[in-house]
C-alpha cells in the first residue's frame, strides 16, 4: 500500500471527528441564537452547551463507528468521490438512527427534534467537506510534491500495458511514477536500479513460470511490492490484495498482513509501550547506568550496528561488554574469538563463556536487563517491541536466500523465535519461527509475545 494512502486514511479519522464536533455545535448554536428568535428555546436550560457537547463527543464516536463499519476507513480498497460521499450519507443515517432508538429506549423527553435533525444533516454536509477538502490536500501532495511516490517499474508488451502506462502518466495524483516500462522481466536491470524501485507492475502474464518465480522472490526479498493483472492463474503466496490502478484491477502479492491499519495499530502500540517503559523503569535504569559507570569505565550505553528491513541503525543497549575504543574493545577481540563460536549453523556469534563481559554485564545480561534500553530504538521508530530479531551487518551478509525473508519487516525488541527456544536455538529454526510470525502477524500475536517475554525474563537466563 502507497504512503500516501497510509497517511491520509489515518488523516481522515480525525478531521472526520472535527467535522462531527464542529455539525453538533453548529446547530445547538443556530437553534439557540439564531431560530430562538421565531421560537423560544425550551431546552437550554436542563440542555446547557457543556452538557450537550458531551453528548456531542459520544454521539461522535458513535458515527465513527458506522462509518468504521461502511469501510469508510478501508485501507484495502480505493473508493471514488461518489461512492465517498454515498456512503458517508448512508453511515450517517445509520449513525443517527442509532441515536434515535437510544433516546426511545431509555423513555426519556427530548425537548428538541431540531437538534437531531439538524445534526444529522450538518454531520452529512461537513463530513463530507472535510473529506473532500482530504481529497485535494492529497492531490496536491502527491502531484505537486510527490509525497509518497511509489517509483514503480511496468512490466508488458501488449495493448493493456501500454494503456495503463498512458493512464499512469496522465494522472500525476494517481501515486505511481513509472520509472522504467519493460517489455518482458529483466532481474538484472532490476539489481541495477538498486533503492530506486518500490513497486513492480506485471501487466502481461505469458512468461515462463521460472521467471515468474524469480521474479517474486527477487521482489519480496528486496522488500518491493509485486502487483500483477488478475489473469496470473498461480499466486505463489496466500496473501493477496485486490487494487486498481488507473482503470485496470491488480492483485497485490503480500509476504505479510502487516499493513495499513495494522501497522498504524502497532506503531501506536510501540509508541505507548516504548514511552511507558522509559517512564516506569527509569529508576531501574538509572541503578543500571551507575553500577555500569562503577564496574567498568565506558559509556552507559553500547551503540550496536544492526540491520532492519533492509536499514541500518544503531542499537541501544545497556553496556555489559568492555568499552569500544580506538585500540581495542569488545568488538576488536570478536575477530580473535571466531574460531570459538558455538553457533556453527549460521552467520550468527555467539559464545557461552565470552571474556568481553564485565562483572555488571553477566548480571544485566543474565536477565536481559541490558535490552531495556531498546525502549529508546523502539520510541524513534528503529525497531517495533516485536519482530524478527535485528542482526549485525556482517551477520547480514553471510545470509542465504531463503534466510532474507526475516528483513520483510521492521526488526523487533522481541520476536516469536526470541521467546520459542533459548538463545541457542539453531539458526534455521529461528528464521522459521519469524517467517510465521512475519505471514501470520496479528495484534493479538503480539500481545502474547509480549507476555511470553516478560515470562522469559524471569524464567531462562541462557542469555549469558
Amino acid at each position: 500500500m502507497k504512503k500516501a494512502d497510509i497517511f491520509f486514511n489515518v488523516v481522515r479519522l480525525p478531521v472526520d471527528f472535527l467535522m462531527l464536533f464542529l455539525a453538533g455545535l453548529v446547530t445547538y448554536l443556530s437553534r439557540t441564537q439564531i431560530l430562538d428568535f421565531y421560537r423560544p428555546v425550551l431546552f437550554e436550560l436542563n440542555l446547557p452547551l457543556s452538557h450537550y457537547l458531551y453528548l456531542v463527543v459520544l454521539v461522535a464516536l458513535v458515527f465513527l463507528g458506522a462509518y468504521a463499519v461502511s469501510g469508510l476507513y478501508s485501507m484495502k480498497v480505493r473508493i471514488g468521490k461518489a461512492e465517498e460521499l454515498l456512503k458517508v450519507i448512508l453511515a450517517s443515517s445509520a449513525g443517527i438512527m442509532m441515536v434515535i432508538v437510544f433516546i426511545f429506549l431509555r423513555q426519556e423527553l427530548f425537548n428538541s427534534r431540531f437538534l437531531i435533525l439538524g445534526a444529522w444533516i450538518l454531520a452529512m454536509i461537513f463530513v463530507s467537506l472535510g473529506r473532500l477538502l482530504v481529497r485535494y490536500f492529497q492531490h496536491i501532495a502527491v502531484s505537486r510534491y510527490d509525497f509518497g511516490i511509489q517509483r514503480a517499474v511496468l512490466i508488458g508488451n501488449d495493448d493493456l500495458a501500454r494503456s495503463l502506462k498512458q493512464q499512469l502518466d496522465h494522472q500525476p495524483d494517481s501515486g505511481y511514477r513509472i520509472i522504467a516500462h519493460w517489455d518482458k522481466p529483466d532481474l538484472q536491470n532490476l539489481a541495477d536500479m538498486g533503492g530506486n524501485i518500490d513497486e513492480v507492475l506485471l501487466v502481461t502474464p505469458h512468461y515462463a513460470d521460472v521467471e515468474m518465480v524469480d521474479l517474486v522472490d527477487y521482489c519480496h526479498e528486496h522488500h518491493i511490492v509485486f502487483k500483477f493483472v488478475p489473469n496470473l492463474y498461480q499466486t505463489l503466496t496466500k496473501h493477496l490484495d485486490v487494487d486498481r490502478i488507473g482503470q485496470v484491477p491488480v492483485i497485490e502479492l503480500k509476504r505479510t498482513l502487516l499493513d495499513g491499519w495494522g501497522k498504524v495499530f502497532k506503531r501506536v502500540v510501540d509508541i505507548a509501550a516504548a514511552g511507558a517503559g522509559l517512564v516506569v523503569l527509569s529508576p531501574i535504569f538509572l541503578i543500571i547506568a551507575a553500577a555500569i559507570k562503577l564496574d567498568t569505565p565506558g559509556p552507559v550505553f553500547a551503540r550496536l550496528p544492526r540491520i532492519s528491513k533492509n536499514r541500518s541503525f544503531l542499537l541501544y543497549k545497556f553496556r555489559g561488554m568492555i568499552a569500544h575504543d580506538p585500540d581495542g574493545g569488545a568488538e576488536s577481540l570478536k575477530a580473535g574469538l571466531v574460531l570459538f563460536n558455538e553457533r556453527s549453523d549460521g552467520p550468527l556469534f555467539k559464545m557461552k563463556n565470552d571474556p568481553r563481559i564485565t562483572r555488571v554485564g553477566r548480571v544485566i545480561r543474565r536477565y536481559r536487563l541490558d535490552e531495556l534500553a531498546q525502549f529508546i530504538n523502539i520510541l524513534k521508530g528503529d525497531i517495533s517491541l516485536v519482530g524478527p530479531r535485528p542482526h549485525q551487518p556482517d551477520e547480514v551478509a553471510r545470509y542465504q536466500k531463503h534466510h532474507r525473508k526475516v528483513l520483510a519487516i521492521k526488526a523487533g525488541a522481541t520476536g516469536l523465535a526470541q521467546v520459542s527456544g533459548s538463545s541457542d536455538l539453531p539458526f534455521d529454526d529461528e528464521v522459521a519461527y519469524d517467517s510465521y510470525y512475519i505471514e501470520n502477524w496479528s495484534l493479538g500475536m503480539d500481545f502474547k509475545i509480549i507476555f511470553r517475554t516478560i515470562f522469559k525474563m524471569f524464567h531462562d537466563h541462557s542469555a549469558v
